[in-house]
């Protein structure tokens, strides 16, 4: 379509009406402006890329499998991203819960409410970084290292009280069995209901602990587990879960031989991890509350 001549500025666009609709005149950017743009492109553009290209040759020359490390960083951002917004749904959702469980437990039983016990979390140490740290002083690598190696980070998970108070003082340590006579009427209830995992929820939001990973377990397990099934330490490298593929497939673990098959299914989830498969097995923990499976 043709418009009629008349001179204009230049940047100025012309209606087919012949008139205006905005005029941009470049004689009126300002030397800051000017300044700002030769610096973008002239001075941080080149920086960005020359970083991004140095990047890239230390880590082939250092053994950094850096796409490996882009993958990873996405994974960590998704996964959080999805714990954050279930965590925090289901602690709203779970607020009657907390107003009438108490209460519960209360009537049934003497003690606490809730249950605090030391788990064994994610290992944020990296065989890789022991061996670049070789050459810091003894001393600083001393203080670096854990007095006591559990494989893993400790932390307290939260948990109603679902045993009397003091279950394991004359026991000790020992693996979850069906009809244990610890487990208060309450807390048979709200085992089997999984109702009594409701306060990790706090736990995911602390960041101590994922929606969905490998179960958490006892310092003293872990040491033993470790020397006796091939690749426990595995189940170490992400986050532990209030649910996962193991735990709705197998239940409780019981002996070592369900905790072997458990371990198995573990390192599969790990290594094959993707959002559809967290979603699945949410969905599928929630078939396993109504059902009761695989409850003690």
């Amino acid at each position: 379509m043709a418009v009629s001549a008349r001179s204009a500025y230049y940047g100025a666009a012309i209606g087919v009406d012949g008139e205006y609709i905005s005029v941009i005149d470049s004689r009126r950017v300002s030397l800051k402006d000017r300044a700002k743009f030769a610096f973008g492109e002239l001075v941080t553009g080149p920086l960005f890329v020359a970083a991004l290209s140095l990047f890239m040759v230390l880590s082939r020359w250092m053994g950094i499998d850096y796409k490996a490390s882009v993958k990873s960083a996405t994974y960590v951002m998704a996964k959080r991203t999805i714990d954050i917004l279930v965590a925090s749904a289901g602690l709203i959702l779970a607020l009657p819960l907390f107003v009438l469980i108490p209460i519960l437990i209360k009537l049934d039983s003497n003690g606490s409410i809730f249950y605090t016990q030391e788990r064994v979390g994610l290992n944020r140490r990296r065989r890789d970084r022991r061996d670049y740290s070789a050459g810091m002083k003894r001393e600083r690598r001393l203080q670096d290292r854990r007095q006591d190696n559990l494989m893993g980070r400790p932390f307290r998970v939260i948990k109603f009280r679902t045993m009397v108070s003091n279950a394991e003082a004359k026991t000790g340590a020992v693996w979850a069995t069906k009809n244990d006579s610890r487990v208060t009427r309450v807390g048979r209830f709200l085992r089997k209901t999984r109702i009594d995992e409701i306060p990790q929820l706090i736990n995911v939001l602390r960041g101590e602990m994922a929606m969905v990973g490998p179960r958490p377990e006892r310092p003293v397990f872990v040491k033993d587990l470790a020397t006796k099934v091939p690749e426990y330490s595995t189940r170490l490298d992400v986050k532990p879960g209030i649910t996962g593929r193991a735990q709705v497939d197998n239940g409780y673990d019981t002996s070592v031989e369900s905790v072997m098959a458990k371990v198995r299914s573990d390192v599969d989830y790990i290594r094959t991890w993707n959002v559809w498969s967290d979603i699945k097995i949410l969905m599928k923990t929630v078939v396993v509350v109504i059902t009761g499976k695989g409850a003690c």
